[in-house]
């Protein structure tokens, strides 16, 4: 190792205090295991007597004065020590150099020398690591889509039919228009029912259902597993059967048994499926098919057209075009209207579905589904379907495994969750129904409503329907007007903690049917924890105020 010092006289020092200093040289002794530097001339290391000699020294001359370093450009200087240390085959450090009071200078800050001297490594050499080693992580989560693929891969998709069972179905023999445009030359619909059809066919309620929901609300001796309103229905409780004869069905363009993107499409060869040549559906065009079926059972008008969340809009919107037909309204955690957050979250579902290259643009019915990107779009429809408060006293932020290592799969208890609700959906479910229902939802605005009315729902409104008050300073909304056409006793209920359908929209319900002159509303606000999901849990909250609503004499 070089013993010598060599010190720096700091820039701006005066003659006189510069000539005090002492300059050390290289050491040069036969104990050194290093040979010989090739020490630059006097007038480089040695003591400089101006400030000239000064700048030459450290920082070379050139042919017109002193020559300026480009960027990363070393001081001569150093470049000879590092050249020399490099022939040398040896790690050189660098000379300390100190005044009376030590000071850093250029040569404490040379890097280490390494074999690629003048160039630098690139960073991913740096922080990446090659995973062929024995070693190398493992992600359970990561290979289980893997070996879901592999057990998926020549398909066929699976018969979502066969999902659900013992319903029934309606078949429409005749062309069905849509409101963006396209027709289907005919379409099914999967319906199960609850309870007796009275004489006068007027004790009828209409459940409408959430998003991926089927017709299965209620267990019965055609399918014995439980429904997804299971407690709500039946004798005595929320939806009496002892009173009531339920209908509830699968909607156009979902997969349960109703004609939707799975179906065969009858205008091409063979028995290839509609895919995303189906038509883009809107909220309006479900409830008018439904309105077939309610026809073909002879059911003129409806006691109650009732729905939470997807449901919610649909039993407005059945009462908005057929108000004649429709008794009373119950309209649970929904929106006249969609938001910009919920639209938000609904697009970006669509955009994890459709970016799995197995979507293939939506004809996969024959290959393997895209089956990882629905289980993400369930996980995030699971975040805006519950709520924090409730999560944080259910999971907090406990592990699943805290004696172990964390890991990068799933691993704290709300992650499991979201991972086994995405696992448990991911094919049990058409991607294609979830894409085309969704946006379904996204485009509902009862504000829109005139511009849809064929001239018989024109003719269907209340004759004398009730004024907008006089009293109101500004003009009727949009919204307003359009609700006008309900006039019929109905119910809203809102949920504090949904942040999907947040309560002030069902407030703005309420508010609009009031304004439109409608003396009959009443409108709920629950204070409970599950989030929009509240409709499903809520037995004794939701249960009871529909109660109270249907029975009201």
């Amino acid at each position: 190792m070089c013993n010598g010092s060599v010190r720096s006289v700091p820039r701006g020092m005066g003659e006189r205090a510069r000539k005090k200093h002492t300059w050390g040289k290289v050491n040069t002794s036969s104990q050194s295991r290093l040979p010989l530097l090739q020490v630059p001339s006097r007038n480089h290391l040695e003591k400089p007597t101006t400030s000239k000699e000064y700048r030459q020294a450290a920082f070379g001359t050139h042919a017109s004065g002193p020559r300026l370093l480009t960027c990363g450009e070393a001081p001569p200087v150093i470049l000879d020590m590092r050249r020399t240390a490099l022939a040398t085959g040896r790690r050189l450090h660098s000379a300390h150099l100190s005044t009376r009071r030590p000071q850093p200078s250029h040569l404490d800050r040379v890097p280490p020398l390494s074999s690629s001297l003048f160039s630098r490594t690139p960073k991913r050499a740096l922080y990446s690591t090659p995973n062929t080693n024995a070693d190398s992580p493992r992600f359970p989560c990561v290979e289980r889509n893997q070996e879901r693929e592999r057990s998926l891969d020549g398909g066929p998709e699976p018969a979502y039919e066969n999902v659900v069972s013992g319903y029934k179905t309606f078949h429409y023999p005749h062309p069905f228009t849509f409101v963006h445009g396209g027709s289907l030359p005919s379409f099914n619909i999967a319906y199960e029912t609850w309870g007796t059809l009275n004489e006068s066919k007027s004790n009828a309620i209409l459940l409408h259902t959430g998003l991926s929901a089927s017709s299965h609300a209620k267990s019965h001796a055609r399918n014995t597993n439980d429904g997804w309103w299971e407690k709500f229905i039946g004798p005595g409780l929320a939806i009496d059967t002892d009173k009531f004869f339920v209908i509830c069905t699968n909607v156009l363009g979902g997969c349960y048994g109703t004609t939707g993107p799975h179906s065969v499409d009858p205008s091409r060869p063979g028995q290839e499926r509609y895919g995303t040549r189906f038509p883009i559906i809107t909220i309006w065009d479900m409830v008018r098919a439904q309105f077939k079926l309610l026809d073909a059972l002879g059911i003129r008008k409806l006691h109650a057209s009732v729905g939470a969340s997807m449901g919610g809009m649909q039993s407005l919107a059945v009462a908005a075009l057929r108000p004649d037909r429709v008794g009373r309204v119950v309209s649970i955690s929904a929106a006249a209207r969609s938001h910009p957050y919920s639209i938000a979250l609904r697009h970006t579902q669509r955009s994890v579905l459709m970016s799995d290259p197995n979507w293939k643009q939506g004809f996969y019915y024959d290959s393997v589904p895209p089956h990882v990107g629905m289980k993400l779009a369930r996980q995030i429809a699971t975040i805006s379907y519950r709520s924090g408060p409730e999560w944080e006293q259910r999971f907090g932020t406990k592990r699943a495994k805290p004696d172990e290592p964390p890991a990068l799969c799933a691993d704290f208890l709300i992650e499991t969750y979201l991972d086994h609700q995405g696992e448990r959906f991911c094919l049990q479910y058409d991607p294609n129904s979830l894409l085309y229902i969704s946006k379904a939802m996204d485009m509902f605005d009862m504000s829109l409503l005139p511009t849809l009315l064929t001239p018989d729902e024109c003719l269907a409104a209340p004759s004398s329907p009730s004024p907008v008050p006089s009293s109101s300073t500004t003009s009727p909304s949009p919204l307003t007007r359009a609700l006008t056409r309900l006039q019929m006793p109905t119910l809203v209920l809102g949920v504090q903690s949904d942040i999907l359908f947040p309560h002030w929209q069902q407030k703005e319900i309420a508010a609009c049917l009031k304004d439109a002159g409608n003396a009959h509303v009443t409108y709920y606000e629950l204070d409970a924890l599950y989030g929009h999901d509240t409709f499903l849990i809520d037995v004794n909250g939701i249960g009871g105020a529909v109660k109270g609503h249907l029975e009201l004499a």
